[in-house]
């Protein structure tokens, strides 16, 4: 398995509709250029319409990405992105249906005194399968990826995220997994780029953890 490639099991059902996948099923892949149309889809759906309980359609309109910054994140030599596809037979070599059912990135930040940390997101999980565990094994995974990219510095892996404020729900979600406000804290950016914010005090909180 290359360093690159997330295995966790094999999925055993292939209808997402009928058939909800449990977290036991997970496996992800590296995402290539011909995911761009189904991570844009799935990121903007996840994000900016109210399926799910991850939305945040109630504080920002627009889109949440394009597929000029899918491609520059994919072709980055330092961002790992992964996307858990939706197969035919349910299993990793079955034939994919071109339909990405979650995703997540991993992107490796150098710091002005050479310190790395990895930067998590671009995180989601197709609203159907929500709330059943999937997105944390997702998420484990990302870290443990993480971990093993910077444990060449034989000291704790420091893992950060961004997330919006006026979310408190989903800063529990991320508490209850070990994360930490760092006090780290920018406004929105108002650049019509990730979409437009409803209100004018939004802003992007930094969360921190410690793995390894």
């Amino acid at each position: 398995m290359s360093e690159n490639t997330i295995n966790k099991s094999t999925v055993d059902k292939s209808t997402i509709n009928e058939n909800h996948l449990s977290k036991e099923s997970v496996f992800l892949r590296e995402a290539t250029l011909d995911d761009i149309s189904a991570l844009e889809q799935l990121l903007n759906c996840c994000y900016r319409e109210t399926s799910g309980w991850t939305n945040e359609a109630d504080l920002i309109g627009g889109i949440r990405t394009t597929s000029v910054e899918l491609a520059a994140v994919i072709n980055d030599p330092n961002h790992y992105y992964f996307v858990y596809p939706k197969t035919i037979t349910g299993e990793r070599d079955g034939e994919e249906t071109g339909e990405i059912l979650g995703c997540i990135a991993v992107d490796i930040k150098t710091d002005a005194d050479s310190n790395k940390k990895a930067y998590i997101g671009m995180f989601a999980v197709h609203p159907v399968l929500q709330g059943q565990g999937i997105g944390n094994v997702i998420l484990q995974a990302a870290e443990t990826f993480a971990d093993r990219h910077l444990q060449s510095q034989n000291h704790l892996s420091c893992l950060t995220m961004s997330i919006l404020s006026h979310r408190p729900e989903l800063l529990a979600y991320y508490e209850r997994r070990g994360y930490q406000l760092n006090g780290n804290k920018m406004p929105f950016p108002n650049d019509g780029n990730n979409g437009e914010p409803k209100r004018e005090d939004l802003e992007l909180l930094e969360l921190e953890k410690m793995v390894g």
